[in-house]
Formats: structure tokens, C-alpha cells, sequence
């Protein structure tokens, strides 16, 4: 049962490009936001339609793949595991955030 352990499999599209960032020593990563929807009927039977917003980061090799192929509005699959993380703002305010730490990822749109 490890296996399942803190594993994330999403399938969405990105809402903008992915942002690359390269560091002093060469390597990398790709950030980008991924939407995935979802629906319901409300009590009166309407449907009611809702997109949830997921931080995504990907290093090492595939961050090639996303630099090179992954764009806005694009299909994809991924699969991961969730992070926290926290920081203090430029007013000295602590902020956190949880993210997708992507360790596979499927193209399936053209």
C-alpha cells in the first residue's frame, strides 16, 4: 500500500503557459497552473459546473518536455505527489501553498 501513499493523478488543461526557471547552476524546473472541472445538479436539478485550479512543478527531465511541447490549453495527464510550503511576503506576512509535484506526465492533445 506504500505505492499509494501521497499520489496525485490529475487530467486538465493549462491555463497559460508554463513558466520556466533556470537557476545559477543550470538546472531547472516548470511551473504552470492545471484546471480540472467538474459537475453537479443543484437541489433544484440545475447543473451547476465548477473548475478547480492546481499548481503544478515538474524538474528534471521532464521539465524539457513542458519547456518544448506543453502550452497554453493543452490536454494533459499527470501523475505526482502533493507538497507544502510556506514563505513570508514582502510585508513579512507567512503564506502557504500546496502543490502538485509532477513525476509523470501524458501529452493528450495535439
Amino acid at each position: 500500500m506504500n505505492s499509494l501513499r501521497n499520489k496525485v493523478q490529475l487530467i486538465g488543461r493549462l491555463g497559460q503557459d508554463p513558466e520556466i526557471i533556470t537557476f545559477e547552476d543550470g538546472g531547472k524546473i516548470a511551473k504552470f497552473n492545471l484546471a480540472t472541472d467538474d459537475s453537479y445538479k443543484d437541489k433544484n436539478g440545475n447543473k451547476v459546473e465548477r473548475t478547480y485550479w492546481h499548481p503544478v512543478v515538474v524538474k528534471n527531465g521532464l521539465v524539457n518536455v513542458v519547456e518544448n511541447y506543453v502550452t497554453k490549453g493543452k490536454e494533459i495527464a499527470i501523475e505526482g505527489k502533493l507538497t507544502n510550503r510556506s514563505w513570508s511576503d514582502k510585508d513579512g506576512n507567512k503564506r502557504y501553498t500546496t502543490e502538485v509535484f509532477a513525476s509523470e506526465l501524458l501529452m493528450l492533445s495535439k
